[in-house]
């Protein structure tokens, strides 16, 4: 096990998921950084007057951390820049849910898919946390070949689909939910205005 995990394949394949993976959500926040700015505001953490900065730092910071992990000298700084990102998305996350405030959008969704806070998303940080982690192992000195370049696309491929799987499946929960939530209120409203109905009829017919 240990073997398996100084093996260069492993920092490479967590160096390129995680590149794609901030980048990915960088290009997400800068197409509509006015979005994001109010979804940043909704976690009511930061002053007002500095949400639009950090709106517009946070996606820098995600466009800087994913160019260190595509270079291969300065990963390690990638990696760390990337746990430091996520030690704040997680703490951010978590005094809200604290806060019991878990209907707001969590600003990690794709275009579209608004997605609520749920303790899922912690668990997914710590996941990406721990892939970060892998770049930092001193890896063990082997030549590359053409069956690696296959493995790490493959690799990357199947992260990537279970990625957006996981993804889409979170945000259908939470329009269910929302839809359940909404025919709950309908419901509990006939109920009350039929129950009012027929007190109404009750008393005229004394």
């Amino acid at each position: 096990m240990t073997a398996f995990l100084h093996d260069p394949l492993i920092p490479l394949a967590a160096r390129a998921a995680l590149a794609a993976l901030f980048l990915a959500a960088a290009a997400h926040k800068a197409r509509d950084l006015a979005d994001f700015r109010a979804i940043l505001e909704a976690y009511r953490l930061l002053p007002a007057a500095w949400v639009g900065v950090a709106a517009a730092a946070t996606a820098a910071a995600e466009v800087g951390v994913a160019a260190a992990l595509a270079t291969p000298a300065v990963g390690t700084l990638g990696a760390g820049g990337a746990l430091v990102l996520l030690a704040v998305y997680s703490g951010a996350i978590a005094i809200n849910l604290a806060r019991g405030r878990r209907e707001i959008d969590c600003g990690c969704g794709s275009a579209g898919a608004r997605q609520p806070l749920t303790p899922w998303l912690l668990a997914r940080n710590a996941l990406l946390a721990v892939v970060a982690l892998l770049v930092l192992v001193p890896a063990a000195p082997r030549p590359l070949v053409w069956l690696d370049g296959a493995s790490l696309a493959g690799t990357l491929g199947a992260l990537a689909c279970c990625w957006v799987a996981a993804h889409r499946l979170l945000a259908a929960a939470a329009r269910v939910r929302a839809t359940a939530a909404r025919h709950s209120a309908a419901d509990a409203g006939s109920v009350a205005a039929a129950t009012a109905a027929s007190v109404y009829a009750a008393e005229m017919g004394r």
